[in-house]
């Protein structure tokens, strides 16, 4: 995959606008409509995901980042994309390679899991959850990786996280506390 054309689309629930009581907010307004917002690289966390992701890629990454207002309480569900280069698949089937790279990637992990081929991640399956689903494949008309995620704001956020870094700091098991279960059917 090419770090330098990434493309982020994430519907986020409305506790991912913070805690301040804006009319546009309320779930009168937001129920049964999507909106889009600080889309053309004017999100504060653009400079963040392109500094993690260069880190990862050790090179320059430049994303354009929308994100997307869903009408939901917490969650949040991103599509991510990347040019496919023939480094990525070295003439071998794109979904193939992608798929081996996220399952070597994840693999023993507590938290992110890879789903089955075709089962799409669910923002509300991991309600209440540290948990991440994630499933990617190849769009090889458009000749791009497709990788979709879900989490749990409030629970894979910045909270989760935070406990899942100070059990590993303290010596306890990286699950506790945690789960990678959601509450929802």
């Amino acid at each position: 995959m090419s770090p330098a054309d990434i493309v982020i689309v994430a519907a986020s629930g409305t506790s991912g606008a913070g805690r301040s009581p804006r009319p546009d907010l309320l779930a009168s307004e937001v129920m049964g409509s999507m909106s889009a917002y600080k889309a053309g690289g004017t999100h504060r966390h653009t400079p963040e995901i392109e500094q993690a992701l260069g880190e990862l890629a050790r090179s320059d990454v430049t994303i354009s980042f929308t994100p997307v207002l869903a009408p939901m309480p917490r969650g949040i569900l991103a599509t991510c994309t990347a040019r496919l280069t023939t480094a990525t698949t070295n003439n071998q089937d794109p979904d193939t390679v992608l798929r081996k790279a996220f399952e070597d990637a994840y693999a023993g992990g507590p938290f992110a899991h890879l789903l089955p081929a075709g089962q799409w991640p669910a923002s509300g399956a991991l309600s209440g959850s540290n948990g991440a689903h994630l499933q990617v494949t190849a769009d090889t008309h458009a000749g791009r990786a497709v990788v979709v995620s879900a989490i749990d704001n409030l629970g894979k956020g910045a909270a989760g996280q935070a406990v899942q870094i100070a059990n590993l700091m303290l010596g306890l098991p990286e699950t506790a506390g945690l789960t990678s279960h959601g509450v929802a059917p």
